[in-house]
């Protein structure tokens, strides 16, 4: 049987894993999150354990879930799972996932768009 890694060198994984995926720079996450680059640097190095809140920002920032980032669950796109449009956001790199939200929210308004025109 494996064992695990202790939770805070599984913190310090997933959130660099997290953040690669996006395609952030420390410095882009810390932006995102609020906090300074050199917070993020820390977390990654073990050196720094975050607050909840601070967990709470930076899986926001990244858009994963507390749980991924502790450990608990292995798909960091997760809690998109239930709804067929988010299935492969998980995927994609920070930007690629700006275009998305972007994409959808043009699609959205225009069909406001509609809906009132058809009022």
């Amino acid at each position: 049987m494996t064992e695990k890694p202790p939770p805070s060198e599984i913190f310090q994984e997933r959130l660099r894993a997290a953040r690669e995926l996006r395609q952030f720079s420390q410095s882009d996450l810390a932006k995102l999150a609020g906090m300074p680059p050199s917070s993020v640097a820390h977390f990654e190095a073990g050196s720094r354990k975050p607050s909840f809140d601070t967990l709470r920002r930076l899986a926001i920032a990244l858009e994963v879930t507390t749980d991924y980032l502790l450990g608990r669950v292995n798909d960091p796109s997760l809690a998109e799972a239930g709804d067929p449009v988010f299935r492969d956001v998980g995927k994609l790199t920070g930007r690629d996932r700006e275009l998305a939200k972007d994409f959808l929210k043009m699609l959205s308004e225009r069909n406001q768009a509609k809906r009132k025109k058809g009022d």
